[in-house]
């Protein structure tokens, strides 16, 4: 797996996907297969995405280490150590409580001591520790969550896939700034479903 060849470029990037174990975050029955380029089931409906897409988000990101980041969607804790290699703080936050204890002990075991973790709806972010200079949102949505665009600071980045569940969508980058908010078309995805809490 070359990232480089498939245009990862930001060198902080690269060391972090390849310092994590990413076999740690895997069902045992995928271990054989645990670096390949490609997306994974991990239970419950959802999977740990492919390296090249959870690189290409990050680096859209364009972490700083000062940097406070907001994790719309835990999934295996994967995506939550790159961020966590990267900014000074990370805020996840995942619907399904069994996903989210499990990555709370992965990320403990490999020491991580900056991570927040939350068991909610992540459509409403998290307020009280709001303005998040940079949001991922790592499942599909038809629209950016007004709260998130709330959340994040001046000068903040949100990356997120827009687009129908189950079908392609698109991975925008929304950058904030003075006030106003501008969309960069990033490709084709494909990703899990938003998941809502039931009213």
């Amino acid at each position: 797996m070359n990232l480089e060849e498939k245009g990862i470029k930001d060198p902080r990037v690269l060391t972090a996907i390849e310092k994590v174990p990413r076999h740690l975050f895997v069902l045992n029955d995928n271990l054989s297969i645990a670096y390949a380029d490609c997306p994974l089931p991990i239970g419950y409906g959802q999977t740990i995405s492919q390296p090249y897409i959870v690189a290409l988000m990050t680096e859209l990101l364009e972490l700083k280490e000062t940097d406070r980041v907001l994790e719309i969607g835990t999934g295996s804790g994967y995506q939550t150590a790159v961020l966590a290699e990267l900014a000074r703080e990370v805020y996840t936050i995942e619907i399904i409580k069994p996903l989210v204890e499990k990555a709370r002990h992965t990320l403990e075991i490999l020491g991580y001591s900056n991570i927040q973790f939350r068991t909610d709806d992540g459509y409403y972010g998290w307020r009280e520790a709001a303005p998040f200079q940079a949001i991922i949102v790592t499942a599909a949505y038809n629209q950016i969550p007004p709260p998130l665009k709330k959340q994040l600071s001046e000068d903040g980045r949100l990356v997120i896939p827009i687009g129908p569940p189950n079908a392609i969508q698109i991975l925008w980058r929304i950058l904030r700034t003075h006030g106003e908010y501008k969309r960069e078309n990033h490709g084709f995805v494909r990703f899990v479903p938003f998941c809502r809490k039931k009213s």
